[in-house]
């Protein structure tokens, strides 16, 4: 039996990780709240920027965490198909539970299977990047624990959805994000906490890459991807303040037109006062 390390590097891979689920949350729940405010073209749009952003938050965070995972006794190295497929897995299968919420008019049943769809999408996302792993023996999993994985999966995801739904603050969405990162990030180490490994020594070379030569530079891709759309999201005005800023400019574009109206009977009456009677003597 293999001993796992799943801290190499201590509490970095942990709290990055974290950061990442947070960021990957935050972006997803605040394009959900825009699209809720939009129709047609512009809520698609928003959906899909949405989904991405959970799908590659959440892909970012699990193998950012497996960047401190370690086996002694054996090397460890990914399969890349399997690892590209993972992401593209979770970002369709989030995507679907996004467009449930932000497209059918039951909001109660689309949370439900919205719910239930994005967190069997973070799920599936896990172990089908576990199953591009690359050892020499075999991985072991506690059933018990992957069932409570994919049940904190569930929550985890249903809880963001609601919170897209009813909360609308970028306050509250920051909190929101936050449990939810937190909730990411428990179901990451439930599931790791479930795996066994029986370690088979070998002195034949493993297929695939290694995390740093390939899970490392797709991960600070995908980071710089989340950064640059947080800024994008950041200065894309909400339907509230696009509304609110509409009513500030048509009152000052009103404001001078009434002006003179109101201004020219007062001027006329102060020169009237202020002008001496030139009407010559003696006319009647």
């Amino acid at each position: 039996m293999g001993h796992l390390d799943h801290a190499t590097f201590g509490w970095l891979t942990p709290l990055l990780s974290y950061a990442m689920a947070c960021i990957g949350s935050a972006l997803g729940l605040s394009c959900t709240v825009r699209a809720l405010e939009t129709t047609g073209r512009s809520r698609r749009n928003w959906l899909i920027t949405a989904a991405s952003a959970i799908g590659s938050g959440i892909w970012t965070m699990h193998f950012v965490a497996m960047l401190g995972f370690g086996v002694y006794g054996t090397d460890i190295r990914y399969d890349a198909p399997l690892t590209f497929l993972s992401l593209l897995g979770a970002m369709v299968v989030v995507g679907g539970g996004v467009f449930a919420v932000g497209h059918s008019p039951d909001r109660t049943g689309a949370l439900l299977v919205g719910g239930l769809a994005t967190g069997l999408g973070v799920a599936s996302m896990h172990y089908l990047g576990m199953s591009a792993l690359r050892l020499h023996g075999t991985i072991h999993y506690d059933p018990l624990r992957v069932v409570l994985s994919v049940v904190i999966a569930v929550i985890a995801a249903t809880a963001a959805l609601w919170a897209a739904l009813n909360i609308k603050s970028p306050r509250a969405v920051a909190l929101a994000s936050l449990v939810m990162g937190a909730a990411v990030s428990s179901m990451h180490y439930t599931g790791m906490l479930a795996v066994t490994v029986r370690v088979t020594p070998s002195g034949s070379a493993l297929h695939g890459a290694t995390a740093m030569q390939f899970i490392f530079p797709l991960a600070v891709g995908l980071g710089s991807y989340l950064f640059l759309t947080s800024a994008f999201v950041a200065l894309s005005p909400t339907a509230r303040e696009r509304a609110a800023y509409v009513f500030a400019e048509r009152a000052r574009t009103a404001e001078p037109a009434a002006a003179p109206a109101r201004r020219g009977p007062d001027i006329r009456a102060r020169r009237a006062v202020r002008s001496p009677d030139t009407t010559p003597a003696g006319t009647p």
